[in-house]
């Protein structure tokens, strides 16, 4: 490659490089900065690492975190349950307008914001709502259930809110499965539950642990969906995160918690990768 060739190379990266630089690198190393700030005085700061000792002197924190954590794994899971049969009838049932029609039925929640979703959660899961309306109509319950404020309406909201993160690397990895070798696995006495085993879910392998990253690290940074359908009391990490930055104006200690989070995390996805035996980077080059 020429000097031109060079040139027009790097011309054409620079607007994504500006745009990592600029809102991604350069915030991160600020907050960096900041979280190994120890507060001297009211206006005197030193360098220490006291604001990340905090994270485990403070058992509330911790446990938080690991609460949080565990959480997100089982909205992982759950996700994938519940996606999974969805996109393989998508990609390998479903044909001509009516794959279209579903594929834009799954994204059309995503047309409006997550607070928007979240409030209409909150709307239907109410005393005065739609499910508590209807478990009365049917004789289920005897006056108006509250369903609101607690880990099962957190769950759902979650898994309502992760779903198409997982359904987009499925559809994707299942879409380029050849039909023949489940046919072949059928004549060949193959069960259903075999031919799934067997063939269907190492060729989604891929997509799983694609989807299933991003919807744990949408999980385990989530705000606003924990915070309203769990309550006050959903004892969620970015709720202590919150607070440090807004409640308490200790910018350090959120700083130093924020990126507990972001390493914590990263951490546990890199667990799940070897004790599954998948590679990231194979997942990210999935067809």
């Amino acid at each position: 490659m020429g000097r031109a060739g060079r040139l027009s190379t790097f011309l054409l990266f620079c607007p994504a490089l500006l745009w990592l630089g600029l809102l991604i690198v350069a915030p991160l190393v600020d907050m960096g900065a900041l979280s190994v700030s120890e507060r001297v005085s009211s206006d005197e700061f030193r360098f220490g690492f006291a604001n990340y000792a905090t994270f485990f002197e403070e058992p509330v924190y911790w446990q938080t975190f690991a609460r949080t954590a565990g959480f997100a794994i089982i909205v992982t899971a759950a996700t994938l349950v519940v996606a999974f049969p969805t996109a393989l009838y998508i990609a390998k049932q479903a044909k001509g307008m009516g794959r279209v029609a579903l594929f834009t039925l799954s994204l059309l929640p995503f047309w409006v914001s997550e607070l928007v979703r979240t409030l209409g959660w909150m709307i239907l899961l109410r005393e005065s709502g739609l499910i508590s309306g209807l478990l009365q109509w049917l004789g289920l319950a005897q006056g108006r259930v509250e369903l609101l404020y607690n880990d099962g309406a957190m769950l759902v909201g979650l898994v309502y809110g992760g779903l198409l993160f997982m359904l987009i690397p499925l559809i994707n990895a299942l879409d380029s499965l050849d039909e023949h070798l489940v046919e072949a696995g059928l004549d060949l006495g193959g069960s259903r539950w075999t031919v799934m085993r067997r063939i269907i879910i190492p060729h989604a392998m891929p997509g799983i642990v694609a989807g299933s990253i991003v919807v744990f690290m949408l999980t385990i940074g989530n705000f606003a969906t924990a915070v309203l359908l769990g309550g006050k009391n959903s004892l969620w990490f970015t709720q202590a995160i919150y607070d440090q930055f807004i409640t308490r104006f200790d910018w350090p200690q959120g700083a130093a918690f924020g990126f507990m989070l972001l390493g914590l995390s990263s951490v546990l996805v890199w667990l799940g990768l070897k004790l599954t035996g998948q590679s990231l980077t194979r997942s990210l080059q999935q067809p």
